[in-house]
């Protein structure tokens, strides 16, 4: 009967194993493939070999590194500004008392409760007015914007874990509030740091919704939009947007392979008892 038991829990783990990793499959093959069109695509992956025609007609014949710059420019800005001010924001809220301390932490998370897209319209006239229509920077800012209340709450949450002693020792020895920021709390904090830089790069980087709002220049695109124009209802060129798709998750292959280590380490050393 035992024997039985793991049979069928093997068969079922292989069959959703297969049912996870085949679209995966599916799409890398799709980018070393001849063909363009998904009905053209082998349904056995790298049936018909492999051939990178798909990645040199992305190269030479699109603007995906302009694509793929201006992806990288708005995600690590927004990754970068996001992490300064979500912390410095969480370090006053964790360490400083003052009269509108639980009314502004109410008021981050309520911010918090209503969707963005509630406030498209909102954001479209104030970036018009701006003058930040069409622009990466337009773009970053409302990234930043819309990560400030969620990522304060966060941060704040993990820096009331950290002893207060530290604070106070860095205080007698005449450190400012700033050096016990840069110095004591962040070094402490990194793991949280680093997970709130990886998962605030990973939205700007996957976006879609507001590139398509706010830029209208070609050579603003960002990677979804231009992926997106390699299968619409004009266009099917599936081989090319599978070779785009794959090289779209680089960054994130060594976002993981530098900060897992990092990450796993720093929780190890971050651990501080009273």
């Amino acid at each position: 009967m035992r024997t039985l038991n793991k049979i069928i829990i093997y068969i079922f783990l292989i069959v959703t194993a297969l049912i996870t990793i085949y679209p995966l499959l599916y799409v890398f093959s799709a980018a070393f493939s001849k063909g363009q069109s998904i009905s053209a695509l082998n349904i056995i992956p790298f049936g018909d070999g492999i051939n990178f025609n798909h990645f040199r007609y992305l190269f030479k014949e699109t603007n995906y590194l302009n694509w793929f710059k201006n992806t990288f420019i708005v995600a690590a800005l927004t990754s970068a500004l996001t992490v300064l001010i979500a912390s410095l924001s969480a370090y006053v809220f964790s360490r400083f008392n003052f009269t509108i301390k639980k009314t502004m932490l109410m008021t981050l998370l309520i911010l918090q409760i209503f969707p963005s897209m509630l406030a498209m319209i909102a954001i479209y006239v104030l970036l018009l007015r701006m003058r930040a229509l069409d622009t990466l920077w337009g773009l970053v800012l409302v990234y930043v914007a819309g990560n400030i209340p969620y990522n304060t709450w966060l941060v704040k949450s993990y820096m009331d874990t950290i002893p207060r002693s530290l604070d106070e020792s860095a205080r007698i020895d005449g450190a400012s509030h700033l050096t016990i920021f840069f110095r004591v709390i962040l070094p402490v904090a990194t793991p949280i740091i680093i997970f709130l830089a990886i998962v605030t790069f990973t939205a700007p980087w996957m976006d879609f919704i507001f590139p398509k709002m706010i830029l209208r220049s070609p050579e603003k695109q960002t990677l979804a939009l231009g992926l997106f124009g390699f299968v619409t209802d004009k266009k099917s060129e599936f081989g090319s947007f599978a070779a785009g798709s794959i090289l779209v998750a680089i960054p994130f292959i060594i976002f993981f392979i530098l900060g897992h280590k990092h990450m796993i380490s720093s929780f190890g050393a971050g651990a501080v008892k009273e």
